[in-house]
């Protein structure tokens, strides 16, 4: 797994918040091609939304692990609770804003907020 990804955010839309069973998920983008599965690929299950792109998960724990339909796309979106090491930074902004529910509430970070993906 690369160090660095790019854009890091919080995604509040309304398949990540039911598949985190929270408010949402912490991304890291990476290019498909830059993931590694060192063991368990047998394991993976993939889901996807009518509406978005494909979430992947592990049918043992249930651990949400990527978004963003890899492998298949170009670009991953990796669940940064899923990474055991610690990674330094932080997500940049909060995105799908719009889908915040109305007895939610975003933390005062001061991270950008955008209404949609970009």
């Amino acid at each position: 797994m690369p160090d660095q990804f790019e854009p890091r955010a919080f995604c509040h839309c309304a398949t990540c918040k039911k598949l985190s069973g929270g408010v949402g998920t912490a991304n890291g983008r990476v290019r498909s091609e830059e993931v590694t599965l060192l063991a368990g690929e047998e394991l993976l299950r993939t889901y996807q939304p009518e509406e978005g792109t494909a979430k992947t998960f592990c049918s043992v724990c249930g651990s949400n692990l990527f978004g963003g339909g890899w492998p298949e796309s170009d670009q991953a979106s990796v669940r940064l609770s899923a990474i055991d090491d610690p990674l330094p930074g932080a997500p940049a902004k909060h995105i799908y804003t719009r889908s915040v529910a109305g007895w939610e509430t975003l933390p005062d970070d001061g991270l950008e907020r955008v209404e949609g993906s970009a």
